[in-house]
């Protein structure tokens, strides 16, 4: 297929591919070095060329080492240098890296939890479940958690990740098996993370932060694919537990670090930019290696700080429930970050930003009680509509690096959003809808269901693009957020 789709907004050639992807040519501009995907139908699309989404991918595609194709996945939007939803890989051996690839919550991500009960056995506890969680588990913008790191401590959890965690009883080796790269990266260098990343994060183990992080209570909707759900050991009606939080400061600060050091060392490294909030450096540079250590350990932050709001959950829950209460570790997966992996036969330092990782049921990193049906993955849509698990495909690993979406992504600012409704009238819609909440307005009017896309049609794309597969649909019975 190979329809011309330039609408107004757009001042690019664009073919349409297939009705999942619109390409993008090199031949669009003098400086691209690759291709350019958009994975979206027609209505994604337009939302797309809406404002400065695909400027952004393409001033990606001019980056030093760039490989096959820069992606936009089905939720992108503009975002601080690099789009949110983008995919981009570069050569090890002589492309770059950068901190705007990744974005400056390194390592947000998403985990699920799967308790063994269903919502209809605790459904007159759920408004008490949702208060002791928010109390149970720091909120808000600077929040910190309850528990607090010596300097010692901190050193050890940027190193060792949810691994620092076993020995003080707040994970468990089913835990690490059941989370991207085991819950530890083992590039990260401590050394390279600031005293002002350290100071800033080091009060934060266990909390969620502002935004759109979230813990949400939610229930098995629909099941779509009965033997992966299997596998997943999930259920229609089960009551789960959806985590969507980050590095906090500590991340935040590590991205602010390099990307002010990247910029002024990029001319003595002959980089040249269409957007300085692309800041870059080779990746075998004293810089890039700096910075890829500095991020790892933030991502290690990120992974056991998931970790300690699930042992929080785990707490109220064995409370309320007893032993029927356990909450099960589904998976762990980030999307922002930087991994190097083989891909057609070279090493590649994948950029995922607002992006999840989808491996295919072949891939060696594949946990291998999921090898059979893939990777899991989780899009988070809004507080009032619906998330999704999914299951990465063998054939996303040829056509987006293994990658797929990592949300509803969002179709209006936070500004314009809190014109439409107030917080008040936020909680209001969503308790009609039977969903107790727990949020401050602001934050509820920011990211109210009406400030994101159609998460529905988001995960269809991806779906039948065959970057990942539907599994299950989740709905919220109840929020937490900052």
């Amino acid at each position: 297929m190979s329809e011309d789709t330039r609408k107004p907004g757009s001042q690019y050639p664009a073919q349409r591919l297939s009705p999942t992807c619109v390409e993008i040519p090199k031949s669009a501009r003098a400086d691209l070095r690759v291709p350019a995907r958009v994975w979206a139908d027609a209505e994604l699309w337009k939302k797309a060329v809406s404002d400065r989404t695909l400027e952004q991918l393409l001033n990606v595609a001019t980056l030093p080492g760039a490989c096959g194709c820069v992606h936009a996945m089905p939720d992108a939007h503009e975002g601080y240098g690099f789009p949110v939803g983008g995919v981009a890989a570069f050569r090890a051996k002589d492309g770059v890296i950068s901190p705007g690839g990744v974005g400056y919550d390194i390592n947000c991500g998403v985990r699920l939890l799967a308790a063994d009960v269903g919502v209809g056995e605790v459904k007159q506890r759920i408004e008490s479940l949702v208060h002791d969680l928010s109390r149970a588990i720091a909120s808000g913008t600077g929040r910190s958690g309850d528990l607090r790191l010596n300097v010692p401590e901190l050193e050890y959890v940027l190193a060792q990740g949810s691994r620092s965690l076993l020995e003080r009883g707040l994970a468990t080796q089913a835990d690490l098996e059941h989370t991207e790269a085991g819950g530890s990266l083992a590039a990260a260098d401590p050394d390279k993370v600031s005293h002002r990343a350290r100071e800033r994060g080091r009060g934060q183990l266990g909390s969620i932060g502002s935004g759109n992080h979230f813990v949400e209570v939610q229930r098995v909707e629909t099941v779509y694919d009965e033997d992966a759900a299997e596998a997943l050991g999930l259920w229609k009606g089960q009551l789960t537990i959806l985590i969507h939080t980050g590095s906090r400061g500590l991340g935040h600060q590590v991205c602010t670090d390099f990307v002010r050091i990247m910029d002024a060392v990029m001319a003595r490294h002959g980089i040249k930019l269409p957007d300085r909030e692309l800041a870059c450096a080779p990746f075998a540079s004293p810089e890039g290696k700096d910075y890829f250590g500095a991020m790892c350990a933030a991502a290690n932050f990120a992974f056991a700080n998931r970790q300690v709001i699930t042992h929080a959950a785990r707490q109220v829950f064995r409370r309320a429930l007893g032993d029927s209460g356990d909450l099960r570790l589904v998976y762990d997966v980030a999307h922002n970050m930087a991994k190097l992996e083989e891909h057609g036969g070279q090493k590649l330092l994948v950029h995922r930003k607002g992006a999840t990782r989808a491996f295919g049921p072949s891939h060696p990193e594949t946990p291998a009680a999921y090898r059979g049906v893939g990777q899991p993955v989780f899009i988070p849509g809004s507080m009032g509509t619906a998330s999704y698990v999914l299951v990465g495909t063998d054939e996303a690993f040829g056509l987006s690096f293994g990658s797929t979406c990592h949300g509803a992504g969002r179709a209006m600012s936070r500004t314009a959003a809190k014109k439409v409704k107030s917080g008040q009238e936020v909680r209001k819609d969503l308790e009609r809808q039977g969903i107790v909440v727990h949020g401050s307005p602001g934050e509820l009017a920011e990211e109210a269901p009406h400030a994101y896309k159609d998460v529905d049609r988001v995960v269809q794309v991806v779906h039948d693009a065959g970057l990942a597969r539907k599994v299950v649909r989740l709905r919220p019975v109840g929020v937490v957020k900052g």
